[in-house]
């Protein structure tokens, strides 16, 4: 299936990082000074990620909270994301393709993991976020690869597998995060050509 792969593109939030420190503090702010208990919070927004949507986002809707800053500094890089960089880098050429706030590239610096990545496309800088075809179109124009080169891995059904699958790009779902424990694909467009549970079932897949 990953014979001609050439590129592999990795989500970040839930992919490559750990948010739930994020989460946790995002809702925790949300519901300060309130009488919503943090397990009501949390419950109801699982509720909504189980059905497919941004959990967090539609919570405090339901609520009729304010969306809190989200804090970055809480998050925290995978225990085994960069052994899953470092193993896919001896065969592949790597990319990040991210719905993020400016400064993607240094947060990587920063994790220390930007050695083993060739290209970064970031929502902030570019100016177009996924689900847009146009931010995977930009990524594999600037890698220089075809759409059937190239596979997506990230842990949101919407944002990651479905457009990826619509251009011609194969797809591994990873199962991490609030998205990635809780969505369910439901069609066709949802279902990746391989689910993994954490980042060395990515890598191994894809070494073989």
């Amino acid at each position: 299936m990953w014979q001609d792969i050439q590129w592999v593109f990795m989500d970040m939030g839930s992919t490559l990082s750990d948010e739930s420190g994020a989460y946790e503090c995002r809702v925790r702010e949300a519901i300060a000074g309130t009488q919503i208990s943090y397990q009501d919070f949390w419950d109801t927004m699982v509720g909504f990620y189980q059905q497919n949507q941004k959990g967090d986002i539609k919570a405090l809707a339901y609520y009729g909270l304010p969306k809190p800053v989200w804090h970055r500094e809480d998050e925290r890089l995978y225990p085994d994301a960069e052994e899953c960089l470092k193993q896919l880098r001896q065969r592949f050429h790597i990319g990040v393709i991210a719905n993020q706030s400016l400064g993607t590239e240094e947060r990587l610096q920063n994790f220390g993991v930007r050695k083993y990545i060739d290209l970064v496309i970031a929502s902030a800088e570019e100016g177009v976020a996924k689900p847009d075809p146009r931010i995977y179109q930009l990524a594999l124009e600037r890698a220089g690869c075809c759409p059937q080169n190239a596979v997506m891995v990230g842990d949101r059904l919407d944002n990651d597998i479905v457009p990826a699958k619509r251009l011609g790009m194969k797809t591994i779902w990873v199962r991490q995060g609030l998205s990635g424990r809780y969505y369910t694909p439901r069609t066709e467009e949802e279902r990746a050509d391989f689910v993994a549970n954490n980042l060395t079932e990515v890598w191994e897949e894809l070494m073989g």
